[in-house]
């Protein structure tokens, strides 16, 4: 009886060691030196070499000379991480309706005009969406041209520049991506 037993513990101790600790370090080391922007957590870097931020979350950008990403629902900030998640409120929740109601306030008083897509109102489920439709890009164009004093054809072919079609999710733009291109192509400008 006490040799079955044995094997089964020595047989646990081993797959333990294995799957628990010899596997996830080989596959962390794998990654790290195969792939090691995505690794990473395929962090950007800005002018000065400072971590500015990550191309797969998205970021709270509220200035009007910037493009706006799609809205989070993450409970004690925006955008975090540690808490992923959305709202879980239904379409006919009041508390929705005014949420769209006053993102789709705040977009026009930035200068957005015309039809507004969803996902410019609209959280998604984890809350940290870094992208946007290229519906969405292109709507905020006008109002981040001039906001930014530059001619609207320079940031609509920015955008364009900026966005990746995927056979799955249609055309999209990281506006992380974007926003940086706007303020490269600001600074050719001599400002923002």
């Amino acid at each position: 009886m006490k040799e079955p037993l044995m094997r089964a513990v020595l047989l646990f101790a081993l797959l333990a060691v294995i799957t628990g600790i010899a596997y996830p370090l080989a596959v962390t080391l794998i990654a790290g030196v195969a792939f090691p922007f995505q690794a990473h957590g395929s962090l950007v870097a800005g002018d000065d070499s400072r971590i500015i931020g990550s191309v797969l979350l998205g970021q709270n950008f509220t200035a009007p000379f910037y493009f706006q990403g799609r809205p989070s629902a993450t409970p004690v900030t925006a955008y975090n991480a540690s808490h992923s998640g959305g709202s879980n409120l239904g379409p006919t929740n009041p508390v929705l309706l005014q949420q769209v109601t006053g993102r789709v306030q705040a977009l026009r008083e930035a200068g957005v005009a015309g039809p507004i897509p969803a996902d410019l109102v609209m959280a998604s489920g984890s809350g940290l969406d870094p992208h946007i439709s290229l519906d969405a890009a292109l709507v905020q164009v006008p109002a981040v041209a001039e906001a930014r004093a530059l001619p609207e054809e320079e940031v609509r072919a920015l955008v364009m520049a900026e966005a990746v079609d995927s056979p799955f999710v249609g055309t999209y733009v990281n506006v992380l991506s974007l926003n940086r291109a706007l303020d490269r192509k600001g600074e050719e400008h001599g400002g923002r």
